[in-house]
C-alpha cells in the first residue's frame, strides 16, 4: 500500500499548523488509495544540521538523523503543511529537509499553506527546495488564508470548499507517488 506523510512543518509554540496538520488527517481518515501517517517535525528534536558529511553521502552518524531517515524513508510522498514565515517556509522545515537527501528521492508531494497571503510564496520556496532533493511536487494546493480560514486569526475553522481542495491534492500526490514507484524500486534510482 502507497505510504503518504501528512508533514507538520512548524514548530513553533502556539503554532497554528498544529490544527491545520490535524482537518488533513482528519480528511484522509474515509479514503482507501494509501495509508496516511501525520508526521511532526517537532517530535524528531533535530538540532540545526549536525552531521559532518553531506546528506547525498548518506552517512548519517547521529541519532536524531538515523531516526528521522528511517521515517522519512518509509514513506511513498507527503503533503507538507506548512506556514509562511516572511514569505518563506519555517526553518525548522527547511532543516528537517536538509538532513536528508535518498529518503526524499523519487516521491511526490503536495502542499497546505497559511499565512496572510495563504502561504503560497512558502510554497513557491519549497517547491524548489523538493526539485533538489528530487521530490515531484503536484499542482494543486490549498491556499489558507489568516483572514478567511481563522477566526480572529487564531481558530482554525476552514472554509466550506477547502476539503474539495484538498481531495484534489491527496489525489494527484497518491497519482503521481504510484507513478514515481518504479524509480524507488532501481537501485540508482
Amino acid at each position: 500500500m502507497t505510504r503518504i506523510a501528512v508533514i507538520l512543518g512548524s514548530t513553533r509554540p502556539g503554532r497554528k499548523g498544529a490544527a491545520v496538520a490535524e482537518w488533513v488527517y482528519d480528511n484522509v481518515a474515509g479514503r482507501d488509495d494509501a495509508e496516511y501517517e501525520l508526521v511532526d517535525v517537532d517530535d524528531y528534536g533535530l538540532p540545526l544540521l549536525d552531521e559532518q558529511a553531506p546528506p547525498s553521502m548518506g552517512h548519517y552518524t547521529r541519532p536524531h538523523t538515523l531516526a528521522w531517515a528511517e521515517k522519512i524513508a518509509s514513506f511513498d510522498g507527503f503533503v507538507f503543511v506548512t506556514a509562511e514565515y516572511n514569505h518563506s517556509i519555517p526553518g525548522a522545515l527547511k532543516n528537517a529537509i536538509d538532513f536528508l537527501y535518498a529518503e526524499w528521492n523519487n516521491k511526490a508531494a503536495g502542499f497546505v499553506s497559511y499565512g496572510s497571503a495563504g502561504g503560497t510564496r512558502a510554497v513557491e520556496h519549497l517547491r524548489v527546495v523538493m526539485a533538489e532533493v528530487q521530490v515531484a511536487t503536484v499542482r494543486a494546493q490549498v491556499a489558507l488564508s489568516l483572514f478567511r480560514d481563522f477566526v480572529d486569526m487564531q481558530r482554525f475553522e476552514p472554509g466550506p470548499r477547502r476539503a474539495g481542495e484538498l481531495g484534489v491534492v491527496l489525489d494527484q500526490v497518491v497519482a503521481w507517488s504510484n507513478a514515481l514507484a518504479p524509480l524507488r524500486r532501481t537501485p540508482t534510482g
